[in-house]
Parts: C-alpha cells; structure tokens; sequence
C-alpha cells in the first residue's frame, strides 16, 4: 500500500573511506485508491551537522522524487516548539494540525472500573473481538465501519479518501500480523452492522507496551458513549490476556475532541506535542 525512498548524507570523504552519516530522509508514496496524491517525508540531520545546508538538500531531494511521482501533497510530522519546526516554515511548508501523544499506564486503571463500564447498558449492541484478520462473516461489515476513518477530522491536510472493501482490511491485517505483531479488535455488533470498533497492536505479541490503532465509530452512532465502552472492552482484554502489556500509546488529532475526551476519561494523559506541517506540490 505504499513504497519507501530513503537517502542518506554523508561528510566529504577525508581519506580514510566514506565520510560520517550526518542526515537521512525517507519518502513514503502512498499506493491506495484515494492516497495516491500523498506522500509522507521523516527527515533528521545531526545536531553537530546542521546550518549547513544537508537539510535543505535532503529535502530537495525528496521533493524532486515526490513530484516525479506525480504527489500533490508532501506531509511532515515535527516535534513541537523545536527547530524542525523553522526548517519547515523557512521552507515552504505550512502547519496543518497538531497531534497530541497520549499514554495510559495500565496500574492506573482498575479493573474492577472497568468491569463497570463494560455492564453499561448499551441496548441492541453486543461486542465481538478476534485476534488477526477479521472473520470472514464479519469482513463486509468491518470494511464498511472503517470507511467512517474519512469523516474523521483532519485539520487541513490533504489525506484523501480511503475506498475499503473486505480485501484491503484483510490485507492490512496481514501487514500487521506478518511482521510478528498481535493485532486485537474490539467491535460493536448491532444485527449483521458493526457501529464501531477499536484495536490495539502489541509489537512482537510480547512487548510491555501497546500501541494503540483505529478507533472508529459509525457517524450515525457517535454520542452514545460507545467509544468508552469499546475502549473499557478493550483494555479488560489486555488486563486478563496479556499481563505483560503495562502501558498503552495513541495519537489524537487536537480537533477532534470527542476521541480526546474519550481518551482523558479513561486515563490517557498528554506527553508531547507535534505538528503535521505540508507542502503542496506543483
């Protein structure tokens, strides 16, 4: 679903061989139907290195590619409050939106509460969860859920619309699974639809900390306090299931207020900020 250009920046050659790595770039071009105008760029040039220009050439080199490949869109994620920053505006970008990187250390959250947010009563609803790769009963209507992630907000970047179907959610999962990590769904059954779901990946099935994935409901059914519900599911499974887990990471769009209250009433707490900024391409 995506291919990824790297470049690396080297110090002139002092005799004894290939000079010092000082920078390096990556290029992701997004391959799916509705990205196909996106790229993403990660770009670090070391602190001792920097006022030099690396960065300026790296980035010019990144651009070029993006624009041969026909990209209107190039998005970079930054610390906040840094030089990346600077290097950014002095460069033509533009900032679109800050992301807020939460983190919810699991010995804060009793299991007992969550016990109690589960029994909420949530008429017509029922929860379902699979490790992996969705059920194939369950395909068409997971497929259909996650087309809610287009209405989600996105400040103003220009991410597109993504077009899923039962294939592309198998063959995401498969990434995920493919490479050694543990993938856990929690859904919202409600008949033969799903109203939500959240997942969670645990890096290699065995590290101490979580990484938190989706977490989508249905437009027509947000406000019904089924993002907690789901979330409470969620990590109960992770209490019982998997004790080693001891903290859970996620990243939350500042504008999109009702995911970052769910998140603050269930323990997650701010610890850094960043900033996606974007360039448009001509």
């Amino acid at each position: 679903m995506s291919r990824l250009l790297t470049w690396l920046a080297y110090e002139d050659d002092d005799g004894a061989g290939r000079g010092r790595a000082v920078g390096a770039a990556t290029l992701r071009l997004f391959d799916r139907a509705g990205q196909e105008h996106l790229a993403e760029t990660d770009l670090h040039v070391r602190p001792d290195a920097r006022r030099r220009g690396t960065g300026t050439e790296l980035l010019s080199a990144v651009v070029a590619e993006a624009k041969a490949a026909r990209r209107r869109s190039l998005i970079a994620e930054v610390p906040a409050c840094t030089p990346a920053e600077l290097f950014c505006v002095r460069h033509g970008l533009r900032r679109a939106r800050p992301l807020y990187h939460l983190l919810l250390p699991l010995s804060e959250v009793h299991r007992g509460w969550l016990d109690e947010l589960t029994a909420t009563d949530h008429p017509g609803y029922r929860p379902a969860e699979w490790d992996g790769i969705v059920p194939g009963t369950l395909a068409d209507a997971f497929a259909a859920a996650r087309k809610a992630m287009n209405v989600t907000p996105v400040g103003s970047t220009d991410h597109g619309a993504v077009g899923w179907d039962a294939g592309r959610v198998r063959a995401m999962a498969e990434v995920v699974t493919g490479r050694g990590d543990t993938l856990l769904t929690v859904a919202a059954l409600d008949g033969d639809e799903i109203a939500g779901f959240t997942e969670v990946v645990i890096p290699r099935g065995t590290a101490t900390r979580a990484r938190q994935y989706d977490t989508v409901l249905v437009p027509d059914r947000r406000g019904h306090g089924l993002g907690v519900w789901l979330k409470a599911h969620m990590l109960r499974r992770l209490h019982d299931e998997y004790p080693q887990v001891t903290e859970i990471e996620t990243d939350n769009a500042a504008d999109n207020v009702h995911m970052l209250a769910v998140n603050e009433h269930l323990g997650f707490h701010r610890e850094r900020t960043t900033y996606q900024y974007q360039l448009t391409l001509e």
